[in-house]
């Protein structure tokens, strides 16, 4: 029951009682003999004025204590439905149709701690790649990337994958493609300066499982489908590294991460060059 619920019952009460109390009084006779009886009257009537004008000043506020009440326990609802959410759906918190370029800029530009993007190569880094330097030289943030080693067997099966679904027009070639990404990576090195440490460019002979966009605790996954890059597949954005799915994307990240080869970005033909498999 409310606070103010409940003060409007209690001076209900008084008032009800201490009414039929005086008026039996009266009728008995009980008050005749009494010193003040003419006055109990009176004095009644001034308890429940002053009771009235308690009542006008007070239940207002207690009306907020009330909406606060409300406000704290619609608050508490809202926190046990998203920790129920997440443990249902394993962290997902929503599927775009496409990656959400706009969304990932913005969590980009208030990344906290670290970014990492495990892709065969990345075809729209250009679209983020000022957020990128700018996470890393103003505000410190360690960005971690993995590609495909432009010389695996993996490549080709890529482009056999992607060959013959796509406008001609459209077509790729995954080794080309992956050059021109680790050139790209060399140019932003370049301009990192005391910084370029937070920079770390690796590169993985492995079949590619999913392709993740990372930002702190939020993850963008899609699939390499054939006949379609993974940025036109459909992206599960997952909320939470201690959720089912996040957990499964961190491991799958630190594995990768683990069998991988570091590349100079400074110098990475050299350093693709002298990795054999």
């Amino acid at each position: 029951m409310s606070v103010s619920r409940i003060a409007e019952r209690a001076v209900q009460w008084v008032m009800a009682v201490a009414g039929i109390g005086i008026s039996l009084a009266g009728l008995l006779g009980l008050l005749d003999n009494v010193a003040l009886g003419g006055a109990l009257p009176k004095i009644t009537l001034l308890i429940l004025s002053t009771v009235v004008v308690y009542l006008l000043l007070e239940l207002g506020r207690l009306r907020v204590v009330d909406d606060i009440h409300d406000v704290v326990r619609r608050l508490d609802t809202d926190a046990i439905v998203r920790d129920r959410l997440r443990d249902q759906y394993g962290g997902v918190a929503r599927v775009h149709r496409g990656f959400p370029g706009q969304v990932f800029a913005e969590h980009l530009g208030a990344a906290r701690s670290e970014v990492r993007i495990l892709q065969t190569w990345i075809p729209n880094l250009q679209n983020f790649q000022q957020e990128l330097e700018d996470a890393i030289v103003h505000r410190r943030i360690r960005v971690r990337v993995l590609l495909l080693h432009p010389a695996s067997p993996v490549a080709l099966l890529r482009d056999e994958a992607l060959a013959g679904h796509r406008e001609p027009a459209a077509e790729v070639n995954v080794r080309e493609s992956v050059e021109h990404c680790l050139e790209t990576f060399s140019k932003i090195h370049a301009r990192l300066g005391e910084h370029h440490g937070l920079l770390q460019v690796h590169v993985y002979n492995s079949l590619p499982s999913v392709a993740v966009y990372q930002v702190d605790e939020r993850y963008f996954v899609s699939s390499f489908l054939h006949g379609k890059l993974a940025i036109d597949s459909s992206q599960i954005e997952v909320e939470g590294s201690d959720t089912g799915m996040g957990r499964d994307v961190r491991h799958e990240l630190d594995k990768i991460w683990d069998i991988s080869h570091p590349v100079d970005p400074g110098d990475w033909r050299r350093s693709v060059n002298n990795l054999r498999f």
